[in-house]
This record gives structure tokens, sequence and C-alpha cells, in this order.
């Protein structure tokens, strides 16, 4: 083949890949591992990293292996950070540290942070070792792959789409009987029970005693297969459980009981009341700024908890809905931008709706077009800067390797404040002439 034969083949692989992203990557995990390597290794650097993480988990985690390091360290630098969790997860802690080492020490962090579950979740329990299975293989092909893969030894197999959702299951001794061109589908059934990575050891106990099985299937938040709990690890559970008190955390500190003596809760919970105190005066300051205009129109002072509030409660979303998806490793700190991005929409969308309501209700109230003028431009700014720092202020802390949990709220609900006053209060300032 000439190099233009060439450079057209090149051209129509990215283009099918770029249209058609779920057949192509469902046609490049049928192949042999030692193609697919080929296959990454004369792909531009883009192309390769979309290939490598659509691969399944197994095979993903063989290309890592054999690729060279170059390339390697551009789909450890550029990948997907959830599925090279999910990959990383799978390999001895020497190789995983091997493989950490070849990118920068942010995205070390980052996918340090996804690979470890909580103590005494699903996820620290399961096995992520374990073989997976479409509905479209024949009894055959899923015969050959045990046998290639060897997988530890279980009663049942698990299939999944085509984006690792679990789907259903297969017992073995099925397979193992059936006919070698019948269709894999034909045997599955129903999975009977299933958790997520983050689910306490009393959710994966009460599965147990529940449904009386001997592997407990885990997945993430979008229902991708994970791992499994053996049975081993299920009855370890159970001792386990059986044998220890869940004690309560309560108050400011991850240490603190329900019993902890007061010394060590004013230890623990003063200096964060300390730090609120101030900002509190931070806040209150930017006010003060404004002390003439607000003498001028005291009907800013009635609305100005308003603004805040609106701020508030819309940082406070976006800061819930970020910290819950790097709690249950649903994104990774470099996915920042998408989530800004969706959020910021979001609240824009959601000011314009609010400030319209508000600025008919201060009209009426005031009959001043002015001043519904002045609220409504500065309620969709103070929410619109409001969801963004919902989202970049546990990012930073967690790339700073800090607990978002402890200290987020207070340093929003200081920006909220801040952003929601000076902008109410400077474009009256601003407009102090029309109203």
């Amino acid at each position: 083949m000439n190099g233009k034969a060439s450079h057209a083949v090149q051209a129509l692989n990215e283009a099918f890949l770029h249209h058609y992203p779920a057949p192509a990557l469902h046609t490049v995990n049928q192949l042999p591992i030692d193609e697919i390597v080929t296959l990454l290794q004369i792909q531009p650097a883009a192309e390769m990293v979309i290939l490598w993480d659509g691969l399944m988990l197994d095979k993903a985690n063989a290309v890592l292996q054999q690729i060279p390091e170059t390339q390697a360290k551009k789909i450890l630098q550029r990948g997907n950070p959830v599925h090279l969790a999910r990959v990383l997860v799978r390999v001895t802690e020497e190789e995983r540290q091997h493989w950490l080492t070849l990118v920068d020490s942010s995205r070390q962090r980052e996918l340090n942070t996804l690979v470890q579950y909580p103590e005494e979740s699903a996820g620290s329990l399961m096995d992520p070792r374990f073989m997976l299975l479409y509905e479209t293989l024949t009894v055959r092909e899923a015969l050959h792959r045990i046998r290639k893969f060897k997988p530890r030894f279980t009663r049942q197999l698990y299939i999944v789409d085509q984006d690792g959702r679990l789907q259903r299951m297969v017992e073995i001794h099925k397979l193992a009987m059936a006919e070698g061109s019948e269709a894999l589908a034909s045997l599955a059934q129903a999975v009977p029970a299933m958790v997520e990575a983050t689910a306490t050891r009393d959710e994966v106990v009460s599965q147990l005693e529940q449904k009386h099985i001997t592997d407990l299937p885990v997945v993430d938040i979008s229902g991708r297969l994970v791992g499994i709990i053996r049975y081993d690890a299920l009855m370890d559970a159970v001792r386990e459980e059986s044998s220890v008190d869940i004690l309560t955390m309560v108050g400011a500190s991850r240490e603190e009981r329900a019993l902890s003596n007061v010394g060590f809760v004013v230890r623990k919970r003063l200096p964060w009341l300390s730090i609120n105190l101030l900002t509190a005066f931070l806040a209150a300051s930017v006010v003060g700024l404004f002390e003439n205009t607000i003498a001028q129109f005291t009907a800013l002072a009635v609305l100005l908890p308003v603004v805040a509030g609106q701020s508030g409660n819309t940082g406070a979303q976006a800061l819930a809905v970020t910290m819950r998806g790097l709690a249950l490793r649903e994104i990774g700190t470099s996915q920042w931008l998408r989530v800004v991005k969706k959020e910021v929409g979001a609240a824009f969308i959601n000011g314009i709706s609010i400030a319209l309501l508000t600025a008919l209700g201060v009209l009426v109230w005031s009959s001043s077009l002015g001043l519904s003028l002045v609220i409504s431009v500065s309620m969709v700014i103070a929410m619109t800067a409001a969801a963004f720092s919902g989202v970049i202020i546990p990012v930073t802390l967690s790339s700073l390797g800090q607990d978002p949990a402890q200290s987020s709220s207070i340093i929003l609900t200081t920006v909220t404040d801040i952003v929601g006053f000076f902008a109410f209060l400077g474009i009256a300032t601003m407009l102090s002439s029309i109203l």
C-alpha cells in the first residue's frame, strides 16, 4: 500500500471512530491484544486515547502492559481518569506506582484518589480482577475467553453492554453444558443483587442475608461493573459486622463521636467557628462600602437578603453535586471544566428565570422599574458566580489534598455573600440615577 492509500485508510478510520464510536469500539474490542496494540501505535495521540478509553477493562489492562512506555504515558496523562482508575485498581501496588511515575503530580493525586475506596465500603471489599462477557457472544466464544483469561473460579459470570454496564449473568455450569453454537443470551438470567462501590458494609451484609448469594457484583454510579465481592469476603464482612459497633460521627470532625468530651468538641469546632466569624465580617465590610447608597435607598437593605439567599442556594446545589461526584468517583479533578460548564449554564438559565419573577414582584411592591432592573441583573450575576464557586472550591481543595467536606461550605458562604452583596449594591450605585 503506497503513502496516499495509507493516508486515506487512516482518514477513514478516524472518521469512523469519530462519527460511529460505538460500533468502532465494539470492533476494536473483538481484536486480539497484539492487534489492538499495533492499532494504537499507528494512531495519533488523541485517537489512541479515545480507543484505549473504550476498551474493556481486561483488555485495557493487557494493552497498557504491552504498549511502549512513551505511549502509555500519553494514555495515563490524557485518558479518562475514571476509566484509568478502574484499570489501575486491577494491578498490584508496585505496578500502579510504576505507572503513576509517568504522569505529573497533579494527575498522580487525582488517580490515587480515584483508586482509593472508603474503608469498609463495598469498593474496599471487592475483587477488581474479573472477566466481562457480551450477550452477543456464543457459548464457544465465551468458553474461549474463559480459557484465555483464566478468571478466578466463580459460580457466576457477568454480562455487560458495550459501555460496561451490568446487564445479566450466566451460571458457569450452564455454560459448560450448553452447545457451542448456542447464543450466550439464551443462558443469561437476571442479576439477583448488586451494590454500588460506595455502599457500606451494612448494605453488603444486608444483600447477603436477603438474597443468599455467593458472589455480589459491585457497580459504579453509572451501573458499570467495577468488581465482585467474593464469598469469603462476604463472610468476613458478616463476621466483622457482628463484632463491631458502627459509631456515628457527629459535629465538624471525623473523629468526633456522640459522647465525645466537651474539651475535644471545642478543640475541633472552635477554629472553624472563628474562621466563619472572620468571613462574616469580611462580607459585612462589603456592605459597609455602600453605606451611603443604602442610606439613600432603604429598599436595598430589604432586598439584600433575597439576592444573597438565592446565590447561596445555587452555590450549595453546585457544591453538593460536585462533592458527591468526587466522593463517588464519578469525576476527577481534571474534569472540572466540564462540571463548571454544566453548573454555570444551569445557573445562568435558572438565574434569568428567577430574576424575571423577582423583578415582577419588586415592581409590584415598589413601583420602581429601576429597582427591578438592579435586582434582576445582580441576581443573574450572583447565581452564576455562586455555581462557579460551588464547583471550583471542592475541586481545588481536593487537588491540594485537603478534605473539601470540612471547609467548602464556609468558603462558599463567604464567596456567595461577597459577590451577591457587591453585585447588588454595586449595580444599584451605578444606576442610582434611575432608582
